[in-house]
């Protein structure tokens, strides 16, 4: 199947309404149904796998391939199973049942998969928790999800060790790769359960816990900020992570079709293809798109222990990746690095994107540089289990502004203030809804009836679509900036402002950087007599949140800040305090 967006002589051949319904009619690939699922008819891929259990048995059949690739360590199919299969029966020793909570929070890892799927056949609720968390974050979502059993590694060990007294669910800490004995004796070493990755493939071939799962049964815990600052768990369920996992390969073909060219059969003698993963595991593009796509598609997962992109580089070449990306990021790094061209870099058919803003130019550099592989982006949430829209090759060199068009397992439509729909090109808030959108936010149900309505998701972004269904994001309806791919909640960097002593009044925006998107800069202004210097307030926040959410400039306002009649701080004047200061 070609991914070159330029070998097309004419495009399209056909529509996108007629692709659409050509890969989704009765027999074709992806043969869609409708299913009433909490009393909204819902469309769904027919032959997605009910459960991720599921989609489990059915990886376990690749047996010798290659699944992680992690420095020096390689784990196949079959060896993730047997690990993954040790844990869940441990967990039944330990006490978790059906629904318990179990909470992960290492960096990615060959154990992150293998626990994240050990606890699925548990029965439990996996909370993947942000490892990049402080010690009082990953304390509030141990406590709020309730977590019955934590499996971290070492450094995220060192972190939540003083809040363990705020986490009074938490009966059983596993630690990988730790450094140093624990005295606490709810503390174990994960290798006393499984050894090393080197020695998975030896572990014994256990069977699968029987424990009754529902394609609707919950099976994850994403947290995810809000407005208030305070992170919210997307509680999603198995048909959610199973209709993504299954999607990856729905754009390339519909690409295929529009190119007026015919879907090659599969070939079980082809090459494994390779994604060199570059974003976290625990987000929902690293688990539920790239992790579990993978398992869906037999791919191999390349992991880096930091990103680096000579090493990046060294790794598509060493393991012939064949897509690479994550946030725009890395695409611009790679293009733009001068030691490019010593590296073999053609076996890559895919550079794809998404979390954060991406310029026209991106799209063009890459089919400039990498002629043969196809750009692509797409547009997704926590709350939409990761992708929602899927945009690559032709169909993106022809709209690089949008987003794509919604899977067929989708819906998007725009609204104005009331909830009215707006007709197509007109701007206002995007709701979506779908198979794989989540059905709540764990334990809040007033956010819920706030954000789900009917079975529509308020996404809090403002966008338009256009006649063929694209969307096209025009800005954000929450105070949120995206640095890089990560989501930054501005009134929670603002409260650990105002926690210092010396400030008086503070708010944070976004400025603009060509690769990451945009960063935090704050506004600050101090109490009469105080003092306080750009380092000293950023040493302050970082003392108290992640470092990706430290603003990276502070300029010093002499008065209170900006702000309309009704009290809002006008943060587009902000903006333009940025430009002044540089």
């Amino acid at each position: 199947m070609s991914n070159n967006p330029q070998t097309a002589t004419s495009w399209p051949a056909i529509s996108l309404a007629e692709a659409h319904a050509r890969l989704t009619a009765p027999g074709a690939p992806f043969e869609t149904e409708t299913r009433v699922i909490r009393s909204i008819s819902t469309t769904v891929w027919k032959n997605a796998p009910p459960t991720l259990r599921d989609l489990f048995l059915q990886a376990r059949a690749l047996g010798d391939k290659t699944f992680v690739v992690y420095e020096d360590e390689r784990v196949s199919y079959d060896a993730f199973g047997r690990a993954a299969l040790t844990i869940a029966h441990a967990l039944i020793r330990d006490g978790v049942r059906k629904g318990d909570r179990v909470a992960l929070a290492m960096r990615n890892l060959p154990e992150w998969p293998a626990v994240f799927y050990g606890a699925l056949l548990a029965g439990a609720i996996v909370t993947p928790l942000n490892a990049w968390w402080t010690g009082a974050e990953l304390e509030y979502g141990l406590a709020d999800s309730g977590s019955k059993i934590a499996i971290v590694d070492d450094e995220r060990l060192g972190r939540i060790l003083e809040h363990l007294p705020g986490c009074p669910a938490l009966e059983k800490i596993y630690v990988s790769r730790a450094t140093a004995p624990q005295a606490d004796a709810r503390i174990a070493a994960l290798e006393g359960l499984i050894g090393t990755p080197a020695q998975w493939a030896a572990l014994p071939g256990l069977p699968v816990p029987v424990i009754p799962l529902d394609a609707d049964d919950d099976a994850t815990i994403f947290y995810t900020s809000g407005t208030t600052g305070k992170p919210k768990g997307a509680l999603g369920t198995h048909r959610n992570a199973t209709n993504v996992a299954v999607a990856a390969a729905f754009s390339p073909m519909r690409n295929c079709l529009r190119r007026g060219e015919t879907i090659p059969a599969p070939d079980p003698a082809a090459p494994q293809k390779g994604m060199l993963l570059s974003v976290p595991f625990f987000h929902v593009t690293g688990c539920m798109a790239v992790l579990n796509g993978a398992l869906a598609s037999g791919t191999k997962i390349v992991l880096m222990r930091r990103w680096d992109v000579v090493r990046a580089m060294g790794l598509i070449e060493r393991e012939r990746c064949t897509a690479a990306g994550g946030v725009p990021t890395i695409a611009w790094q790679i293009i733009e690095h001068p030691e490019r061209e010593r590296f073999d870099l053609s076996s890559l058919e895919n550079v794809n994107y998404g979390g954060a803003p991406a310029s026209a130019e991106l799209v063009r550099r890459i089919t400039e540089v990498f002629p043969h592989s196809a750009p692509g982006i797409g547009w997704g949430m926590t709350e939409t289990s990761a992708t929602f829209t899927s945009h690559s090759a032709e169909e993106y060199v022809a709209r690089p502004e949008s987003g794509g068009p919604a899977l067929p397992i989708g819906e998007m439509k725009v609204v104005d203030g009331r909830g009215r729909g707006l007709p197509t090109g007109e701007t206002g808030e995007l709701m979506v809804r779908g198979a794989n959108v989540v059905r709540g936010y764990w334990n809040k149900p007033e956010a819920t009836a706030q954000t789900f309505i009917d079975g529509w998701l308020k996404t809090g972004d403002i966008a338009r679509l256009d006649e063929e269904g694209f969307v096209y994001i025009v800005d954000r309806m929450k105070d949120m900036l995206i640095r890089g791919g990560e989501n930054i909640y501005c009134i929670e960097v603002e409260s650990a402002l105002y926690d210092h002593p010396a400030v008086m009044d503070a708010a944070l925006v976004g400025i603009a950087h060509r690769t990451l998107g945009e960063e935090p800069a704050a506004v600050v202004s101090l109490k009469s007599g105080a003092q306080a210097t750009e380092a000293e307030l950023q040493a302050f926040v970082g003392e108290r949140l992640a470092a990706f959410k430290v603003p990276v400039r502070i300029v010093f306002c002499p008065d209170m800040l900006p702000r309309n009649a009704n009290g809002k701080i006008l943060k587009s004047t902000l903006r333009k305090m940025f430009d002044v200061a540089a």
